[in-house]
């Protein structure tokens, strides 16, 4: 069973670069503002998707100029923010999303459209389809099983981020 899922967790990370190599160049390139200005960027995870806050933050290379969003922080123009969440219709991604569009705040979100009604894909400067719209594996009931959103969204959060040092040494 694992080594079924891990060819299809490769085929998922292959899809993503291929289909999503440009959102996460325009997305990089927004975030970086942040990063070469006076501003910070923040991250916001919802539910299973704060693993993204924590890695930005607190893993072995933390990303420079990040730190998580709260409803305390006041944001400034030159912030960036960054919400990942498991699908694009989340309230609470969406309630954040409306807030930061009312203030003027440009943000990209990750998260996978599972229908076309308004949601981070149409609110959202820059939005990368996580394409997780059901678990990996068939279990022996005919359900499908492994649902890895969180592992997508870090390998999405790894081509942010080297796209955005890259950024910032031609800078």
């Amino acid at each position: 069973m694992l080594k079924m899922f891990s060819t299809q967790l490769a085929g998922l990370f292959n899809r993503l670069m291929e289909k999503e190599e440009f959102p996460i160049e325009d997305g990089a390139r927004l975030l970086a503002q942040a990063a070469a200005g006076d501003g910070k960027i923040y991250i916001f995870g919802t539910d299973e998707m704060k693993a993204i806050e924590l890695e930005a933050i607190y893993g072995e290379e933390p990303l420079q100029s990040a730190a998580i969003l709260s409803e305390e922080t006041a944001l400034e123009s030159a912030d960036r923010v960054l919400i990942v969440s498991r699908y694009a219709d989340d309230e609470e991604a969406v309630g954040m999303a409306r807030i930061l569009q009312e203030k003027g705040i440009p943000f990209v979100a990750v998260s996978t459209v599972r229908n076309e009604s308004e949601g981070l894909s149409s609110l959202a400067d820059v939005h990368i389809d996580l394409r997780i719209k059901k678990g990996l594996l068939p279990d022996d009931m005919g359900n499908r099983v492994g649902y890895p959103t969180s592992m997508a969204a870090l390998f999405i959060y790894y081509g942010l981020r080297f796209t955005i040092e890259e950024i910032l040494e031609e800078y």
